[in-house]
């Protein structure tokens, strides 16, 4: 059993984002990484640029002192829209964990601790965009998120919090 807590992020660590919205792109094994500048492109630096808004919320996983995963929601209301925009009222999420740290389920606690929040604070849904053969399709599955849209290589999903 690994010993980590789960916790709000601190504006200290918001810098932190950069890393975990790079790792959050979804990467096939044996093809050659995307460089890092992908996360100054418009449509991904949205998901991290100037957060600390009222609506912007994010999780982190500490393990020994360290921040090794990340979930976070934005409500994109503005001219560029998040990969999986459902309306001005729905928060969008991205998670993700240093991959060493992947497939040991804290993955999930962040997940579960981020719509126990997001249920707190009175949001409907949340939605992701996710790629078709990634991995944690099957997480956000069994979290119950439910596919609403399928694009050519992504799927849109929201999990509805007020069931």
């Amino acid at each position: 059993m690994i010993n980590y807590k789960i916790r709000p992020i601190k504006t200290s660590e918001i810098d932190l984002l950069k890393d975990f919205v790079y790792e959050a792109i979804f990467q096939r094994e044996g093809e050659l990484l995307l460089p890092r500048s992908i996360i100054n492109q418009p449509d991904i630096k949205i998901y991290i640029e100037d957060f600390g808004k009222p609506d912007d919320l994010c999780l982190v996983a500490e393990l020994d002192g360290k921040v090794v995963g990340a979930v976070w929601t934005r409500i994109f209301c503005g001219p560029i829209k998040g990969y999986a925009y459902i309306d001005d009222k729905t928060p969008e999420l991205a998670i993700s964990l240093y991959k060493e740290y992947r497939g040991k389920g804290i993955g999930t606690a962040l997940m579960k601790s981020m719509l126990q929040l997001l249920k707190s604070r009175g949001y409907k849904q949340v939605s992701l965009g996710v790629q078709k053969d990634n991995y944690a399709v099957k997480m956000y599955k069994n979290l119950g998120f439910e596919i609403i849209k399928g694009l050519e290589q992504e799927y849109i999903m929201i999990y509805r919090l007020t069931v």
